[in-house]
């Protein structure tokens, strides 16, 4: 499910159950994250769909990367594999106007 900014950050500050998950590569991840995001890169392949699958799919997972793109894809994956509950964070990292670090 793709979120707005607005509402991606505000359904996450009100979920006690929430993940945050990063799609990014390690080289854009050193360009800042969201806090307390976990980072799977999904250009991994086999092992990125082997992370995800380690994941608790109790858990709902607020999904980014930089623009988007790869977020949404992450989420259709996810939802695949049986997450009901994975949210796109619309316009990804470039967009994002929050804490970073």
């Amino acid at each position: 499910m793709n979120l707005t900014q607005e509402d991606w950050v505000s359904q996450l500050e009100a979920d006690a159950n929430a993940v945050i998950l990063d799609v990014r590569t390690e080289n854009e991840c050193n360009e800042g994250i969201i806090p307390n995001a976990i980072n799977i890169d999904i250009y991994e392949g086999q092992a990125f769909i082997d992370k995800i699958e380690a994941l608790d799919k109790s858990k709902n997972y607020y999904v980014y990367c930089r623009s988007g793109a790869r977020s949404a894809k992450a989420c259709a994956i996810m939802n695949n594999l049986g997450f009901e509950n994975a949210y796109n964070l619309e316009g990804g990292f470039l967009e994002w106007n929050g804490e970073i670090e």
